[in-house]
């Protein structure tokens, strides 16, 4: 049963975002804003929740599908024009006349204009941006009360044609990459009961959802982590049983599977563009570039590169990380199993009897506390000017060290690293984790110089024989991460 009346609607988090656009918006002067980020993140809501005080005019491009032509895009600005202004009989063959009607209806009145999902409404005229340009010049930019957001989810798409546009060099003046929703914003969508769900319990839902408010707002605080999964992921009528689809094939559109399948090959762990070419058959080539940049604008893979302990300079070795939950879980679970989903015979399935769950959640827990670095510096003490570098870590087999992996590192200023384990255990982690520690630490190729200190992340407790050793400088319990104040 799916309890839409209990979908989230109070607006949670973007406390910065929304400082940010009240500072611009009362600067003496018309704001463009660019605003991008993967679907479901929040930008629509981001913008309607800071035009609340404010007259907001939203026009938004209709999605991809097959058939969909420049002129379908323009007559659904005509509809929505007409609607918004009491206009009738819009002559609808060019932008610039649309744009033009637009900005006539706006000048000198305190108003926002979003023009949501940018890219789709482009879609089949190569004037689009520069017809858009020009009425910003000629028009929008005089009035000094409008702000004008573009706003989009296809972020490569938005980098290329206007951030990175010389066309458009000077005329953002502000923009803003949506990202997930900290791990102690993404708390408060347990509301008042947060405090009575164990962090464990949040680990399992935010395994799947990550900072996603979207997928966040599909839960039901009073359901138990195992019944929100089953409804929201293991039902052919569940809203996140294709969502992957829908995200794909929107954003990539015809090259979809290229894209699919190079996060299909890092849902078991990192992996360099080498490991990528060979698992996905893709040529070593401009075109893979293309495709895990589009990918790390969208929100979906990350490249970490490690780095020099001596000069604490960036190396030329990289691995590419699925920081996406949704994904890695989509993949390895609501995938393979789409036949059982689509007869009902996977509606009793416990997490903990799907295949490898605990490697995965492992992985997931990783992404979080990867995504979360403030959270993670609260905790540590460590100022962000203090920080030389901070990634997960890695080394390279040679004649001189042997390969390592790293969970994660901080290196500071002041000549020290810490080391970080990010440990997932469903019963409290043993002194075992010790000895873990002591076989990575004795192959960091670390100067003399430099100190170390040793960082345990766990959800489910630490066994007293652990603590007993003070081995590690910092425990760190998940929901400490999350705010608990229990």
């Amino acid at each position: 049963m799916f309890l839409e009346d209990q979908v989230v609607t109070t607006f949670i988090g973007r406390s910065r975002e929304l400082c940010e656009l009240k500072e611009e918006y009362s600067a003496k002067r018309a704001s463009l804003v660019v605003l991008n980020g993967r679907r479901r993140i929040g930008k629509t809501s981001l913008i309607e929740e800071f035009s609340k005080p404010f007259s907001l005019y939203k026009f938004t491009g209709l999605a991809p599908f097959p058939g969909i032509t420049a002129q379908d895009q323009r007559n659904e600005f005509v509809r929505k024009l007409e609607e918004e202004f009491k206009l009738f009989g819009i002559k609808n063959d060019d932008w610039a006349t649309l744009f033009t009607v637009l900005a006539k209806q706006v000048a000198d009145k305190e108003a926002i204009i979003l023009l949501d999902e940018i890219s789709w409404m482009a879609i089949g005229d190569p004037g689009f941006l520069s017809k858009l340009k020009t009425i910003w010049d000629d028009c929008f930019s005089k009035n000094p009360k409008l702000m004008l957001v573009l706003c989009g989810s296809v972020s490569s798409w938005i980098e290329k044609n206007i951030l990175s546009n010389t066309g458009y060099l000077g005329r953002p003046t502000w923009s803003i990459h949506l990202e997930e929703l900290p791990l102690d914003q993404c708390n408060e969508f347990w509301g008042g009961v947060k405090n009575n769900i164990t962090a464990f319990e949040k680990l399992k839902i935010l395994s799947i959802t990550g900072g996603v408010p979207r997928y966040l707002e599909l839960m039901d605080p009073r359901l138990t982590a195992e019944q929100n999964i089953q409804r929201l992921c293991f039902n052919k009528n569940a809203p996140l049983y294709k969502e992957f689809e829908y995200i794909f094939s929107d954003i990539y559109g015809l090259k979809s599977n290229r894209y699919q399948s190079i996060v299909q090959c890092l849902a078991d762990g990192l992996k360099s563009r080498e490991d990528i070419s060979k698992l996905t058959g893709l040529p070593d080539s401009g075109d893979l570039t293309e495709y895990l940049n589009d990918l790390e604008l969208g929100g979906f893979i990350q490249r970490n590169y490690t780095w020099s302990l001596k000069s604490t300079k960036t190396s030329k070795l990289s691995k590419y990380r699925l920081k996406d939950n949704y994904t890695r879980f989509y993949l390895k679970y609501i995938l393979p199993n789409r036949a059982n989903i689509e007869k009902n015979l996977f509606s009793d399935t416990s997490l903990s009897s799907l295949r490898a769950w605990n490697s995965i959640v492992a992985l997931q827990f990783e992404n979080l506390i990867c995504n979360n670095l403030d959270r993670l510096l609260d905790q540590l003490g460590i100022a962000k000017q203090d920080i030389a570098f901070a990634n997960p870590y890695f080394q390279r087999k040679t004649a001189r060290q042997q390969a390592l992996q790293i969970d994660y590192m901080i290196q500071v200023k002041q000549d020290t690293v810490y080391i970080c384990e990010i440990k997932f255990s469903r019963n409290p982690i043993s002194r075992d984790v010790i000895e873990e520690m002591q076989n990575k630490a004795q192959k960091l190729a670390l100067p003399k110089h430099i100190s170390k200190r040793f960082v345990l992340i766990h959800v489910n407790g630490v066994c007293d024989a652990l603590l007993d050793e003070q081995f590690f400088q910092y425990i760190i319990n998940f929901g400490a991460l999350l705010g608990n104040t229990s």
